[in-house]
């Protein structure tokens, strides 16, 4: 069963190696990046909440929720206002096994007992060429917007 955990001391290095397959890569930050942004943004005063994903009690993939600015110039009212599923990654020794779902099923009941305060949706962002991506997300019932984050595509799911 999936079940999130804080990054710590003990994981922090195994978080770091998780990798998705080699035509992936340009999709998805590296985990170490990811880190770091949420450090950066936690000491700014933001909401980003890193963890570690686990099937019982293997290692599997890496999630990254957040919630208000992401810090670009031109956000709208949905990203200020609203939670992002800011990443998302399974490793590829995990990947087609379910593992993706069961995060978002995850992700979301997470999000449900709003950790940084109510909020009405969750959005994500995918570059347009990532299908794979932009099938799934669809297919859990996000819903792109017309809206972009830089050079993603903004996809919408209401709590």
């Amino acid at each position: 069963m999936i079940n999130f955990k804080e990054i710590t001391n003990a994981n922090i290095w195994k978080v770091c190696t998780l990798e998705p397959f080699e035509e992936q890569k340009d999709f998805v930050a590296e985990n170490i990046q990811s880190l770091a942004e949420a450090y950066a943004t936690r000491n700014e005063g933001g909401n980003a909440l890193p963890l570690a994903v686990y099937n019982d009690e293997t290692l599997v993939g890496f999630i990254m929720i957040g919630k208000g600015t992401v810090g670009n110039e031109k956000e709208s009212e949905l990203i200020k206002k609203n939670y992002s599923l800011w990443r998302l990654m399974i490793d590829k020794k995990y990947q087609g096994k379910g593992f993706g779902r069961q995060t978002l099923d995850a992700a979301m009941a997470l999000i449900r007992t709003y950790p940084f305060g109510k909020a009405d949706k969750v959005w994500l962002s995918y570059e347009p060429e990532n299908v794979r991506a932009r099938e799934i997300y669809r297919k859990y019932g996000f819903v792109e917007n017309g809206e972009m984050c830089g050079n993603e595509i903004i996809a919408v799911y209401d709590l």
